[in-house]
This record gives C-alpha cells, structure tokens and sequence, in this order.
C-alpha cells in the first residue's frame, strides 16, 4: 500500500525547518533537590516536601544520580561534557510552580553540541545535532475540573528531575522528526534513566517549526506544539501545521510566533499564548547551588556503565542474525522486544522467528492490551514452537492454533501438538490418496486447471487442507497436484 502524499511534496516550492526540546524524566529515587519521593502517584499532593512545595527559607541540594544520568546521555548521544554547569533561576508565574521560578541551567549547560544519528526513508544516514542538554527541575501539574470553573494544583510532579534536550533545527519532514524522537527515545529507554512512559509524561517533546520557501536564506518564524504524548500525534501535527503555515504566506498573511496545542479528535491545532522569548524569563545566577564539576573519572565511570545502544544493537542483530533493516527498526525501538527476540533466537536460530515475534507475538500483546512480560509465550516456548514447525512436525497453521493455546494457557507447545492432534501428516501415500479423491471429484476445475487456470491451485490445497483438518502439508499437497494435473 503506497504512503499518503505529505504536504511538502504538495507545496514543493517550500521547506520546513525543524527543532525539538525533549522532557525527560529521569528515574531516580528521590526528586532533583530533594528528598521526596520521585515518581507518579494516584494520590494528589503525596510526594512531596517543603523544598519542592516552594516553602520559604528552604534551600535545594542537587541529586548526585541526576548529574550521573545526564553524563550517561551526553555520552550516548555524542555530546562534549562540560567539566563545569552552573543553575539558574528562569522565572515565571504559573499555580503550579510554587517558588515563582524553576531552577534550570541557563547558559553553562552540562552538555554541548552532540549529535544523534537517525535512518531515513531510503536508508541514509543523518545525524541530528544537538545544541545542548541541561538538567532542570519539573514543575506541578493543574488538574481543571471538568464541571466547575476551578482548577486545582497537583505538587507530585513539581521538582522531580528533568534533562532536557535541545536540537538544532535540522529535521526537514515530519518523517525525520517522528524518526528522531523514536531514537532518542529508545537511548534514554535502553540507558535505564528514563521509563519513556509518554502518557505520564515521562517522555515529551516540544516541537518548533517554521516553513520558507527554498530560495529564503532565513528561517521562517516558528511556532511551538506543546503536550503531545505520543510519536503518531506529533507526526500528524507537523503536518497539520506545515499546511497551515504554508497557506497563510501563501495568502500573503504572516505567521504569528505562539505555542500552540493539538486537538486530536478535530486534528488540527489551536493557539495556546503567545511564545515567551529568553528576556521574559529573566534568568540569573542560581545562589543556592555551586557550580557541578565533573572530572575526567566521573565521566569514564558513567561511560563504563553506558549499556549496548540501540544502533549498536541494530548493526549486531543484522549482522548475526541476518534480518532486514526494517524489522532490526522494529525490534530496537523496544528493549524488551529486542531482549525477546535475542533469547528466543539463542534457543530456536530460526529465518521464520522474526515473523513470529513481529506479526504473532507483538500482534497479540497488542490486541489484549499486556506487558511482554506479562505475556505466557516465553521467549523459550516461541522457540519451541517456530522448531516444530520448522522441523515439519506441524503447519503454519497448526502453529498459529498453539500459540493462542500457549498465549491463553501457558501449556507447552510440545504437548499440545498430540493434545490437539495436530501433528502434520508427513505420509505421501495418505496424502496421495486425499489428492486423487479430490481430483476426481472435481472435474470441471480439473479442466479449467489444465485449460491455464493455473490459480486454482491454491482451490484444490485448500480443499485438501479441509479434508485432513489443516494436518496436510500444503507444500506436499501442491507437488502432489502438480505431479497429476500437469502431466
């Protein structure tokens, strides 16, 4: 099925430039600078402590593990680490940041110029550049009350450690964009600082886009698309807007510099407020915490710890394993799946596993809405199963029927073959027989079979899959109409 055409291909005489700002949220026990409780929560206002409730006269003492993660990320993504950050104060007055400002890191971030490598559409590699990443503290989250004309502040959120992470505008379609963040999303995921939990929040991005025609030198002015919690919303949005802004000029109009939100059951975007530059948010020097240094053993420390990365795994499993590219995407994109599939591929090194994993496996997780974990068909009993089949002990068929078994039981896939009597008939004179009985009984399609209706081929397999009850060898099956049919 061909892909829809984008927008840029339909107002080929623009361009877009794009820049990203990730959020996230690190997993560290306890909150940036403090000791309350890190993480989400069903009660409202628990996590929380005088430090990051804003209480006068507190004052903030920065996590260890929350520089350790950024070091790990800078690492990952190809970043010079600063051997001295410094935290500022950047301003603003919203209910849920209690202090009146956020502590963040202004112009001495502890991370500069890095670069992650994304795939694009025909395979090429491009690197995505990074202007810096800095570390930061969360603010709180308002909750407004659907029937009321209140809104309340929720505290859990506020103060619990943040790395964000700044692009350059290098992304040119919403494809390159969509591509970037899965692979971002995959490092922190595969580094263990970051759930990447989208719906709580822990992994968000901020998206800025401008459009030009190709012969401007400047960049257009950006707007901002802000709270989009998943990678299909954000791709459906850049476009949406790339069309909006592309119509706007082409009407002679101008395009107004604001942040705007996504509606996803209209699918198209709205204004939130008008975009804050640098000088609104009056930053200066934070005076409660001493510049972070970080010494050449720190950073070997952090890098002897840096797992196999995702790209890293990608070129090992290609190579290994000999799968496509496009299912290597597939599988990486999820560290548990890629774990899945390594364990089962030690047991059963099987060409067919793949398609079990991505179509069977992932399909049925899925559908019922489970963990992988959580999943009965261990990576051991797919193994087992994508042998039998390969072995010929048993069909497709018959191997798709034991793995919702397997899948709703937990049973092994061995025993369910005779528990089932599904073991596939490997007998040629059984299966010869079945043949002829169908041949004869079916003249009419004999004659049009051998009048060059060659597709009736897949008729007379399935007639004879029916009459044994799906245990037939379709392969045998066809060699054996083959062999009286066409001679």
């Amino acid at each position: 099925m061909s892909r829809p055409i984008t927008t840029l291909e339909r107002y080929q005489e623009y361009q877009v430039d794009i820049g990203i700002e990730v959020h996230v949220q690190l997993s560290t026990k306890s909150k940036i600078f403090c000791a309350a409780e890190n993480g989400p929560s069903k009660n409202p206002n628990q996590n929380i402590d005088p430090i990051c409730a804003g209480y006068p006269g507190v004052l903030p003492v920065l996590n260890k593990k929350v520089v350790h993660y950024a070091i790990m990320t800078g690492l990952a993504t190809n970043c010079t680490i600063n051997r001295k950050s410094e935290f500022s104060r950047k301003h603003y007055f919203y209910p849920d940041l209690p202090k009146g400002f956020q502590i963040t890191q202004g112009d001495k971030p502890i991370c500069l110029e890095g670069y992650v490598p994304i795939r694009l559409e025909n395979g090429d590699m491009k690197n995505i550049r990074l202007i810096r990443i800095h570390m930061e503290e969360d603010a709180g989250k308002n909750i407004h009350a659907p029937n009321d004309d209140i809104s309340l502040v929720d505290l859990n959120r506020a103060g619990s450690p943040l790395l964000e992470i700044v692009s350059y505008p290098d992304m040119k379609s919403a494809y390159e964009a969509r591509t970037y963040l899965k692979t971002l999303h995959a490092i922190v995921t595969y580094l263990n600082v970051c759930s990447g939990n989208m719906e709580d929040g822990a992994f968000r991005a901020d998206t800025n886009i401008s459009v030009r025609k190709k012969s401007a030198t400047q960049l257009g002015t950006r707007c901002e698309l802000k709270n989009i919690n998943s990678f299909k919303f954000i791709s459906d949005a850049i476009e949406y807007e790339v069309e909006r802004q592309i119509l706007l000029l082409e009407s002679g109009q101008k395009v107004t510099q604001e942040t705007r939100l996504w509606d996803t059951k209209d699918q198209k975007t709205f204004s939130m407020r008008s975009k804050e530059e640098a000088a609104d948010y009056r930053y200066f020097p934070e005076p409660d915490l001493p510049p972070v240094c970080i010494d050449e053993r720190w950073i070997e420390q952090a890098r002897a710890e840096m797992p196999e990365l995702p790209f890293e795994k990608s070129e090992r499993l290609q190579k290994k394993y000999a799968l496509k590219t496009d299912d290597v995407d597939i599988l990486i994109g999820d560290r548990e799946l890629a774990d899945y599939y390594e364990k089962a591929a030690k047991t059963q090194s099987s060409s067919t596993l793949i398609n079990w994993v991505l179509r069977d496996l992932l399909g049925f997780v899925k559908e019922h809405k489970i963990a992988l974990s959580d999943c009965k068909v261990t990576p051991e009993k797919l193994a087992q199963l994508v042998h039998l089949v390969d072995q010929g002990k048993i069909n497709n068929r018959a191997g798709q029927e034991i793995f919702a078994v397997v899948a709703e039981t937990g049973k092994d896939p061995q025993a369910l073959v005779k528990e089932l009597g599904l073991e596939q008939m490997g007998d040629s004179s059984e299966l010869d027989a079945v043949v002829q009985k169908l041949i004869a009984e079916n003249p009419t399609q004999v004659a049009d079979y051998k009048a060059g209706k060659t597709k009736l081929m897949s008729f007379f397999v399935g007639q004879a899959m029916a009459q044994t009850k799906g245990r037939g060898n379709p392969q045998i099956f066809q060699e054996l109409f083959k062999k009286y049919l066409e001679n």
